[in-house]
């Protein structure tokens, strides 16, 4: 039976990642972290690793479970009969005190391929060796909450060529780039390279930084610097990873600019704070910098082989007090609401589900009590809000296009 439409309070689930800040998430949840557990990733969505938890009766319920009993009422019929009665998209808060490894994310077409085969192979969904934890793509728009720093497609030709010049002892990369300049073939040479070819290109530039000291964040001689130091082993091998530092662009982001990863780009986050909205997926390949599981001939098989220049993102002021992150994802849309102490900004109802995070802040929403920074809603399809701020507040609104 279907309802009427509501604001439902919820609450995200955390992933304690080692790889995570130990202050920022805490602070936005007013979670005590004396015991100074990481605190990598906000989930703010319905994907059933990690659901969001209702507050309903004065109990909690996976967001999942609430939609299946009725997608048209809480994500609106066009919405749920076009993405099968499942929310979209997933929003993540991220806090990356160490750099996150090399990946990519599959095409909707790839995804669906690779799920049904690892599920006809009998792999269980949360074996370490498993690529595709679902049927879905995973393009992802990123919003930098501080500086941020990040890794985003491969660099030009005439780029590489000029890096791997610059390096001593990569001259044989250098000579595979120069005879044919396919960024593809350099890659999977470098991908396929036997461990003990590894060890013998990186542990010279290893030694030679480690006397260095590079201190300049904007090099990708520091991000290498610090990947030898992370992802250092027991047997003194060097991640393959490294060599991506060199060939992907590295981008600083300023806090509010944004990023848009399409399927098949590799990228890796640096450091930094920021704010993730994706299609609602876990599909993820990885190229090196981690200790999980890489499966080089998937990776090779999705990634984007082409030179990209980075497009940094700036909001468009689509409405009073709102600006819009545009990208040409069908499954999610991002808004920042920015208002002034005192103003009360009315959301036109909308006939798909709106999820607002307050990040800063204090506001009332339709006359409830005031909530404070951190609180988390999901206003049902055709759900009309109104928004006022006690003082100056800023929101994250995602909805779908």
């Amino acid at each position: 039976m279907e309802q009427h439409p509501a604001i439902l309070k919820m609450e995200g689930t955390v992933q304690h990642y080692d790889w995570g800040g130990f202050d920022y998430i805490p602070e936005l949840l007013s979670i005590p972290n004396s015991a100074q557990q990481p605190f990598a990733e906000l989930w703010i969505g319905a994907h059933p690793s990690a659901p969001a938890l209702v507050w309903q009766e004065q109990r909690k319920i996976p967001l999942d479970q609430l939609i299946r009993q009725d997608p048209p009422a809480l994500l609106g019929t066009r919405v749920a009969q076009r993405f099968q009665g499942r929310l979209p998209y997933l929003l993540k808060v991220l806090d990356v005190r160490q750099m996150l490894s090399i990946q990519a994310h599959p095409s909707k077409q790839q995804a669906e391929a690779g799920f049904l085969r690892e599920n006809e192979l009998g792999i269980p969904l949360q074996a370490p060796h498993r690529n595709y934890k679902d049927d879905n793509h995973k393009p992802e728009l990123m919003v930098a909450l501080s500086n941020f720093w990040l890794l985003h497609g491969f660099k030009k030709q005439e780029e590489i060529a000029r890096t791997l010049a610059q390096v001593p002892e990569w001259q044989p990369l250098l000579e595979l780039f120069t005879a044919n300049q396919q960024i593809r073939h350099l890659y999977q040479h470098i991908m396929e390279l036997p461990q003990a070819k590894v060890d013998e290109l990186l542990q010279p530039l290893q030694s030679r930084l480690a006397l260095q000291t590079p201190n300049n964040k904007n090099h990708p001689d520091f991000w290498a610097a610090r990947a030898f130091e992370q992802y250092a082993t027991p047997h003194g091998h060097c991640d393959r990873g490294i060599f991506s530092i060199y060939l992907f662009n590295l981008v600083r982001l300023q806090p509010g600019e944004g990023i848009f990863q399409a399927s098949g780009i590799p990228h890796a986050y640096l450091k930094g704070i920021n704010i993730e909205l994706m299609a609602n997926s876990d599909n993820v390949f990885r190229g090196g910098l981690t200790n999980k599981h890489i499966d080089v001939p998937d990776l090779l098989q999705n990634l984007v082989f082409e030179a990209i220049t980075p497009q940094v993102i700036q909001p468009q002021v689509t409405a009073d007090y709102v600006f819009t992150y545009p990208t040409p994802a069908p499954d999610f849309r991002l808004d920042k609401i920015v208002l002034p102490p005192g103003v009360t900004l009315e959301l036109p109802s909308e006939d798909n589900p709106q999820l607002l995070l307050l990040l800063e802040g204090s506001i009332s929403l339709n006359g409830a009590p005031p909530a404070t920074r951190g609180s988390i809603w999901l206003a049902s399809a055709h759900m009309h809000c109104n928004i006022s701020a006690s003082v100056k507040s800023t929101i994250f609104k995602a909805s779908v296009p």
